[in-house]
């Protein structure tokens, strides 16, 4: 098979094995079938994930419809203001819960006015008969109504975000991530609407020499913002230009893949980038904060074939400012949808692939990555990949992916899954992107600066 599990202890030359190889149709579907019941789908449900913006649901606001992991759910703030998400379907008569009353402590069905809390009880069944109440040993009960066990799943808000755990038994802890615990002053976040897996999305974000082609800016004086890379007076943009074959290096983490790309820079001095891969779904890069935070793309599916790109953006020492989050959610619309996207072709102007950028389609960087992984197709089809060595991050990541579904197969606690608070923090969880001197070893190096922190 081309998706032999990684075995920790991981050996780093270990991943290189299988280049040039193509994974089964069966691989592929493990990898990207999320529904219930999918083996995919099972293993992320063992993950908190986000299921909206704290935005979209504002304190007395009408509930949200929502779908997530091939699932139809209601989302709605109760009269504390707490979240919920429960089952879509009234599980009287089947009618849909996201159109109901927010009152009384939780959501009522507008059709006989049958009430849930947020945990998914009956609080009330009011159109019942005088005998059914009689029964029930108390007004606007019913004889079955504590036996009823509507779909509920529990929900937290950190950093901007609602999150979900849609697993077996009790939640696990939320990862206690930099980005969802700053102030919010500090950080950033919206999300993107994407018409193809999550898997492919969230591969372009671990796929280093990419961003020698796709992202690149012909003219420095063309895109806003663009940064100094540390250590040197040179932007991002013009050293990945330079070196378009890094070295990549690929280092098992307790919480996925720490990715090294190492191109050539000015004599004597290396570009580092350090990023990272983080199980089930996101992935953690540089960003327009890199040095004092990093930005993380969370891939969370709709369905198979669609997906919610949720962007964060944080800095751990000072204020994002205004500025800084207008680029975050440029070219997005109040709906979250992409400006640019496959029905007007990305606004592709092939007169400016000569000055300006080099795909034609402007300078942000998520039309970009839609064009790259919707073109592929809704699941890209995997069996027809010819990988080279340049794509060992890739290939790592799906191994580990494919070893957290056998862990749910055979009921064990997936890596990265958090239940103990004592290690429920990741100062390791390292962004790095400046020059190093040829002579430095890199993993040392980023050892003594996750020691710092």
């Amino acid at each position: 098979m081309g998706l032999e599990p990684i075995t920790p202890p991981l050996q780093y030359s270990s991943v290189d094995e299988g280049f040039g190889t193509m994974i089964t149709p069966e691989e592929n579907n493990l990898l990207t079938q999320t529904g219930p019941r999918a083996p995919c789908g099972e293993m992320m449900r063992r993950y908190w994930q986000p299921v909206a913006l704290s935005e979209e649901l504002p304190k007395r606001s009408a509930p949200l419809k929502v779908r997530i992991l091939g699932e139809e759910l209601a989302l709605f703030r109760d009269d504390q203001g707490r979240p919920g998400l429960i089952g879509l379907h009234c599980s009287h008569r089947g009618t849909d819960l996201s159109y109901g009353r927010v009152e009384n402590g939780g959501l009522r069905c507008l059709y006989h006015g049958w009430l849930y809390d947020i945990c998914g009880r009956v609080l009330e069944q009011p159109g019942l008969s005088a005998c059914d109440h009689a029964q029930a040993g108390e007004p606007g009960g019913g004889a079955n109504r504590q036996a009823i066990k509507h779909r509920a799943h529990p929900c937290q808000e950190a950093g901007g975000v609602i999150f979900t755990y849609m697993g077996p038994g009790d939640a696990p802890l939320l990862p206690n991530y930099e980005f969802l615990t700053v102030p919010e002053a500090q950080r950033s976040v919206t999300k993107a609407f994407y018409t193809c897996n999550y898997l492919q999305g969230n591969e372009g974000n671990i796929d280093p020499v990419h961003l020698s082609f796709l992202h690149q800016h012909l003219s420095e004086a063309q895109p806003p913002l663009e940064r100094i890379v540390g250590g040197s007076g040179e932007t991002d943009n013009t050293l990945l230009a330079r070196d378009l074959a890094p070295t990549i290096e690929v280092e098992l983490m307790d919480y996925g893949l720490r990715i090294c790309t190492l191109r050539a820079a000015e004599a004597g001095k290396r570009y580092l980038r350090i990023t990272n891969f983080i199980l089930p779904n996101l992935s953690a890069f540089g960003g327009s904060t890199v040095g004092e935070g990093y930005a993380v793309h969370w891939h969370v599916p709709i369905d198979d074939q669609t997906h919610w790109k949720y962007i964060f953006m944080f800095n751990r020492k000072r204020a994002i400012s205004e500025e800084l989050r207008d680029k975050n959610r440029a070219d997005i619309s109040p709906d979250y949808r992409l400006m640019r996207n496959q029905v007007n072709r990305y606004q592709q102007d092939r007169a400016s692939m000569a000055t300006k950028s080099f795909t034609g389609m402007g300078f942000n960087f998520q039309a970009h990555d839609a064009f790259a992984t919707e073109s592929q197709g809704a699941v890209q089809d995997r069996t027809q990949e010819n990988l080279v060595s340049s794509d060992k991050a890739i290939i790592a990541a799906r191994k580990l992916i494919v070893n957290a579904i056998r862990d749910v197969q055979e009921n064990r606690r997936p890596q990265h899954v958090m239940t103990d608070s004592g290690s429920n923090r990741f100062p390791h969880l390292m962004v790095i992107s400046e020059l190093i001197d040829d002579a430095v070893d890199w993993k040392e190096y980023v050892r003594q600066l996750a020691g710092k922190l």
